[in-house]
């Protein structure tokens, strides 16, 4: 009696295929993925696919999150990507995004973004599209999940994208609160900047002025302030109100500036502080000291 031996059960992280018309939301479902923490290649030639599984495999391990995006500028590679998917000899248990819109809002897109059409050659941009549904044809019809993204704006398709492929770890806010010295300049990437001179300063104290923030006597020094514990009973109540309309809209990194003179006592002191009143309230926090030793 012959003996069939079992199919293999893929073992390593997933693989993500993103595919789709021509300015139906590639670029953003493929920025969102990125993300969540996916190793992202864009425009990958089919045949190239397990090469890139493997390396990616070798430098980050096989439970490394992969998304690829491949689409009609593959040119004759394109017809492969079924075949590759199909071997399943990646090792990872692939998944085929077909991204889709209208033709009216494919057309607006295009327009609005003055490019022609890939297949569109000497014809109308109407006429690429065309051709492009043609060929994309069999892998629609082949797709794990299909997003129309005819009503949808940016925001919206990143959430389908966050609820399809995202962990609790990866879709909850990642917060980076930032201490600062004014006399330095203010971080250009923050979000939200707190302003911690209306604080007394514990350079004028001379047994603390040694001492930094991340020292326990110049942190209690400064937490004990009539005015410090009302303004964080305010301030941190605010980030979390912000925080929620990031996660709606789909922005999942902010980034809190907070500052004094010289970014060595009391900025540092109320972003420890700040960072940890976040964390009891489930959120990626990192306190960063950007100034700190510079004096």
């Amino acid at each position: 009696m012959e003996t069939v031996a079992p199919e293999s059960t893929p073992s390593g992280g997933p693989l993500v295929v993103v595919t789709g018309m021509t300015g139906a939301g590639r670029s953003t479902a493929a920025k969102e993925l990125e993300d969540l923490g996916f190793f992202v290649v864009d425009n990958l030639p089919p045949t190239l696919l397990r090469d890139v599984v493997r390396l990616v495999d070798e430098r980050s391990g096989a439970q490394q999150p992969i998304a690829v995006v491949v689409d009609v500028r593959s040119g004759s590679f394109f017809d492969t990507l079924q075949a590759n998917l199909a071997q399943g000899a990646t090792g990872r248990k692939a998944t085929l995004i077909f991204l889709e819109a209208s033709d009216e809002v494919l057309v607006r897109r295009q327009e609005a973004a003055r490019r022609p059409h890939p297949l569109q050659g000497g014809g109308r941009l109407l006429d690429g599209l065309q051709r492009e549904r043609g060929v994309l044809a069999p892998l629609r019809a082949e797709a794990d999940l299909v997003i129309d993204t005819t009503s949808l704006n940016v925001h919206q398709l990143t959430k389908r994208i966050a609820q399809a492929f995202g962990t609790p770890d990866t879709t909850r806010l990642k917060v980076r609160v930032v201490s600062f010295g004014f006399k330095y300049g203010i971080p250009v990437d923050a979000d939200y900047v707190a302003d911690m001179r209306f604080l007394p300063n514990p350079h004028w104290v001379p047994e603390l002025r040694p001492l930094t923030g991340q020292d326990a006597d110049v942190a209690a020094y400064v937490k004990e302030r009539p005015a410090a514990e009302p303004f964080l009973e305010q301030f941190v109540p605010l980030l979390e109100t912000v925080a929620e309309g990031y996660l709606a809209e789909g922005k999942r990194f902010m980034t809190v500036a907070v500052g004094c003179t010289g970014g060595k006592h009391r900025s540092v002191a109320m972003t420890e502080e700040i960072a940890a009143r976040l964390r009891e309230r489930g959120h990626e926090v990192r306190a960063i000291h950007r100034d700190l030793g510079r004096e």
